[in-house]
């Protein structure tokens, strides 16, 4: 079977490993690996670290940053993993516009266990309850083609092993 480049997009709330589990993705296919939140706007990182949501206009700049980052990777037939949030169905469109076979990797875990991970985090802007109440409340659980849903409590290792299976054109000879 003939493998093309694929665009893939992990996605999930904050503190469900969107960074780890997408560098390790990245590596295992010899992608390129963009951590959505680096294109942030020093606005957007402001709020955010003062416990403020961010709204959809607040987002909208930041995901055609990153849709055209998705574009530019497509047309150099490039493998890029992309972490990024895209809560809402709204977003994964936008995203797509960069690449309509654009593929997703949901990261799906309980309030709980989202809440201890994010507990655990230092000198990330990301901060408080509030912040993590926003963003399931946001959430729209995918249901796109070319969606795969894992869930936290697994491995970072299963879960790349579980998406790979999946969509096997993703993988790299």
């Amino acid at each position: 079977m003939k493998t093309t480049s694929c665009r893939i997009v992990v996605m999930g709330v904050s503190g469900s490993g969107k960074s780890c589990v997408g560098a390790l993705l990245a590596r295992r296919l010899g992608a390129t690996f963009i951590d959505g939140d680096d294109y942030h706007s020093p606005a957007s990182v402001a709020k955010m670290a003062g416990g403020i949501p961010l709204d959809d206009e607040d987002r909208r700049e930041w995901l055609e940053a990153l849709a055209d980052l998705i574009d530019a990777s497509r047309r150099r037939d490039e493998t890029l993993v992309l972490a990024c949030s895209a809560l809402k169905r709204r977003y994964r469109e936008l995203l797509r516009r960069g690449d309509p076979e654009l593929v997703y990797l949901f990261l799906q875990g309980e309030r709980t266990q989202l809440r201890e991970r994010l507990a655990a985090r230092e000198a990330h802007f990301f901060r408080g309850d509030a912040m993590l109440d926003s963003q399931l409340r946001d959430l729209e659980v995918p249901g796109e083609r070319e969606a795969v849903t894992c869930h936290i409590g697994d491995t970072p290792e299963f879960i790349v092993e579980a998406f790979l299976e999946a969509l096997p054109r993703c993988r790299q000879p």
